[in-house]
């Protein structure tokens, strides 16, 4: 009894230590924003960038889990928020993916979610891959099930952003690896279309075929809809097609020459 009572004080000081010490780290933006979202100052978004650097160095005491959930409730504030991001933009998504991503990297949704803002919203696609590369070692280690969607969104970042069709290669063939090793229910499928994707890239680096599967597995995973009308419009321009079945089922028709290949 003793011990659990002490398990659970040293907890609860815990806790009360990294509120408290992120309260006062956190507050000067608080007192400076309107309704807790960034106006359109530049030093207080300077600021901004200068919290979140904060909350991403702030000691987890074992509680990363929840330090990281905090972050990302305040990224979908900031996100959500049209007024703000029409007057300042989305450039802290980057420091926004950093920050979640310190505390827990092994959350495949907090890759999809903020990495989408990174790339699409802000255009540091250059950036987002940088991040994300720091983080896969942690996913190799303690790997969810379903973390090959976070290969084949930096493999699609690394072709369609940044013309690096060689790294993107190496991106798929790891998404197909960590899929032919999951039990997930899409788990095969996902390893053949990475893996067809890879192969079209190690023939042709300017493949369309590649392009039009990247586009489509953007289109496919994205919450977003301004996000999915771009991926139809650049799916469309490389000579594809998106067919919406009566029971909402999504497919792509790949140009006659094509081979399909997502």
């Amino acid at each position: 009894m003793t011990n659990n009572l002490t398990s659970g004080l040293i907890g609860t000081l815990c806790i009360a230590a990294i509120s408290g010490f992120q309260y006062s780290s956190l507050n000067r933006l608080n007192s400076n924003t309107k309704d807790g979202f960034v106006q359109s100052n530049y030093s207080k978004v300077e600021q901004t960038v200068e919290q979140l650097n904060i909350l991403k160095n702030t000691p987890s005491f074992g509680f990363g889990n929840s330090i990281a959930n905090w972050g990302f409730l305040q990224f979908l504030q900031y996100f959500g928020d049209e007024e703000a991001r029409n007057a300042n933009g989305y450039n802290l998504s980057p420091d926004y993916l950093s920050a979640v991503l310190a505390h827990d990297p092994y959350y495949k949704d907090f890759y999809l979610f903020l990495s989408e803002s990174a790339t699409f919203y802000a255009g540091m696609p250059d950036r987002t891959v940088e991040i994300i590369e720091t983080k896969l070692p942690y996913l190799k280690e303690n790997r969810a099930p379903d973390s090959y969607y976070v290969w084949r969104y930096k493999g699609t970042d690394e072709l369609l952003f940044l013309d690096d069709s060689k790294t993107a290669q190496k991106s798929f063939e790891m998404a197909a690896a960590w899929a032919e090793e999951s039990n997930k229910k899409d788990s095969k499928l996902i390893a053949t279309l990475s893996r067809q994707t890879a192969d079209f890239l190690a023939s042709d680096p300017d493949s369309t075929q590649a392009k039009i599967g990247a586009w489509g597995n953007i289109l496919t995973t994205s919450r977003d809809e301004q996000t999915q009308a771009r991926a139809v419009q650049n799916i469309r321009k490389l000579g594809g097609e998106v067919v919406i079945s009566d029971a909402g089922g999504v497919s792509i028709e790949y140009p006659p020459t094509s081979k399909k290949e997502d």
